[in-house]
């Protein structure tokens, strides 16, 4: 009986040594929702990215949107010579009601999930000519019917608006809200080369987009 437990104990051993891919399938699964707030800055800024996902979903290459967590998405580009990415929480709709509902109007949002939307630019820029000094900065929002107001804001590593301060901003701009034709399920940013120098962010999800313009100094 001994000589049998000990064959079992080290055949078990052998299986685990040889079939390390369940071992670590373990560890690439998405955290829930309820454990983003606990991860480390590291953990923040790469586990939950997920771009490919995202992108099949809004190109309708994947028919269900399954993904409950909001995947870590970035999204990057140049504008005369001037590098600018978006680090930012990506949402899905998942057939829910999202402008006044998931979303409300007239309150700072942070214009993604969980960790605020963060825009870092390589140089400075310009916008409705304040000079923003290059750096990361945090991009909220106040959503509204038809007009929002764009903001960039000196903390990005807020969680949501609990810690939001007005009196970090940089700038404020009121901008029109664009309808758009079709539905886009994961929130999403652009970065758009204008030429001239000059840029666009673009924030688009469901039927909504709105745009922040800069020029680069």
């Amino acid at each position: 009986m001994l000589q049998k437990l000990a064959v079992l104990s080290l055949s078990t051993v052998l299986i685990i040594a040889c079939n390390p891919q369940k071992e670590q399938a373990s560890t690439t699964e998405v955290p829930s929702e309820n454990t983003v707030n606990e991860m480390s800055e590291l953990e923040k800024e790469h586990q939950l990215f997920r771009p490919g996902y995202a992108d099949s979903i809004n190109a309708g290459l994947i028919p269900e949107d399954t993904m409950v967590t909001s995947a870590r998405r970035l999204a990057e580009g140049t504008v005369g010579g001037t590098e600018i990415s978006i680090n930012y929480g990506s949402p899905g709709k998942r057939g829910r009601v999202i402008w006044n509902g998931l979303v409300s109007y007239d309150q700072v949002w942070v214009t993604g999930s969980h960790w605020a939307t963060a825009i870092t630019f390589g140089q400075d820029v310009k916008v409705e000519g304040t000079t923003i000094p290059a750096g990361t900065y945090g991009f909220f929002t106040i959503p509204g019917r038809e007009n929002w107001t764009l903001i960039l804001n000196e903390v990005y590593d807020q969680h949501l608006a609990e810690e939001y301060q007005q009196s970090q901003d940089l700038v404020r701009v009121q901008v029109q809200a664009k309808e758009l034709e079709d539905v886009v399920q994961r929130l999403t940013y652009e970065v758009e080369d204008l030429g001239d120098g000059k840029g666009m962010i673009h924030m688009s999800w469901d039927q909504v987009q709105v745009s922040l313009a800069f020029d680069v100094n």
